[in-house]
């Protein structure tokens, strides 16, 4: 596995996504509504991706984790049974539930056979009014959470900002959380489904009745000593594009560490015997290695195995990459 692996994306009709899935990032919708999510790489049970092309064309991460485990993740190849993580687009045209995620401790409790879930956002699109919920207020109590939860007032007791393209959030698992009203993400998560609602804004499916809510499982596993997260920049504004290179992390975790790669011309990319994962956020260009090329457009994900040479990255007139290491676990 010495060249980049490319997988099928594959799009999840929800009750709060849009459009922007195709109007921006090109993806091929499965149908006429809404779509909230598209899963670009994924060994979850839910959906297991599939190769594009190459040697490995119609093979599923599943059969590459079974057969290729430890040239893909490298190092780490013991200490998971699974792909380390689910990689999605999301589109928060409407807003999503306010909603928790379970740590590694309280998912066995919880939710058996489902993963723990630490997830981060990188921004990239935000319309006007758009937000996004963070982390609890100082001070909150359970009971204050139980009875907002039930009233509808929980936003009263959440830190809130107003994202703007290139903001950047990590979610640690245990962190009350929401989005919406016009937000397009790219996120990196681990390998869970693992969501629990608190309140989902009185919505109602045609037939009057709302989806479920996890108010005690929710409860239960809610970081009470977790408070406010803040986003923090890329450091790149699209509508000024820069001519300088720029490679900021902007998290270091036990789970991923997760760097913006803005090259306006050309550089090089190199796993360093770690697996990473690059999703495209702007511009186009190319990886080349030994006369091999492998084309880089505008909302794509890439798997770039342990094993992997050193690629020659190339753009034209300047590219952005999230580029997700896997060095921890």
């Amino acid at each position: 596995m010495n060249q980049p692996l490319r997988f099928h994306a594959f799009s999840r009709p929800m009750v709060w996504g849009g459009r922007k899935l195709a109007s921006h990032l090109d993806k091929n919708l499965a149908t006429d509504g809404p779509h909230g999510e598209s899963w670009e790489l994924s060994d979850h049970p839910n959906h297991l991706s599939i190769v594009t092309e190459g040697p490995f064309k119609d093979k599923t991460l599943r059969d590459l984790m079974t057969a290729h485990k430890e040239t893909i993740l490298g190092h780490a190849s013991s200490k998971h049974a699974r792909f380390p993580w689910l990689i999605k687009y999301l589109d928060a045209h409407d807003w999503l539930s306010v909603q928790v995620h379970p740590d590694e401790h309280k998912v066995n409790d919880l939710w058996p056979g489902e993963g723990s879930k630490n997830e981060a956002w990188f921004i990239l699109d935000a319309a006007p009014g758009s937000k996004i919920y963070a982390g609890l207020l100082p001070n909150v109590s359970q009971a204050e959470v139980r009875k907002a939860s039930l009233d509808g007032t929980i936003g009263d007791l959440l830190h809130q900002f107003s994202p703007k393209h290139g903001d950047f959030l990590y979610l640690p698992a245990g962190t009350v959380h929401a989005v919406g009203g016009g937000i397009l993400i790219a996120e990196i998560q681990q390998t869970s489904d693992a969501t629990f609602r608190l309140f989902d804004w009185n919505r109602k499916d045609s037939s009057g009745k709302g989806r479920d809510l996890h108010l005690e499982e929710s409860i239960a596993c809610i970081d009470w000593n977790s408070g406010p997260k803040n986003p923090v920049t890329s450091g790149y504004n699209p509508s000024k594009p820069s001519n300088i290179a720029i490679n900021k992390n902007l998290v270091d975790c036990p789970y991923f560490k997760i760097d913006f790669r803005h090259e306006p011309k050309a550089s090089t990319i190199s796993t360093n015997g770690c697996m990473q994962v690059a999703m495209v956020l702007e511009g186009e260009g190319s990886l080349s290695n030994n006369g091999s090329i492998t084309p880089l457009k505008k909302g794509e994900t890439l798997l770039f195995p342990a094993s992997m040479n050193n690629q020659t990255w190339e753009t034209k007139g300047g590219q952005s990459l999230l580029l997700a290491t896997l060095t921890h676990s």
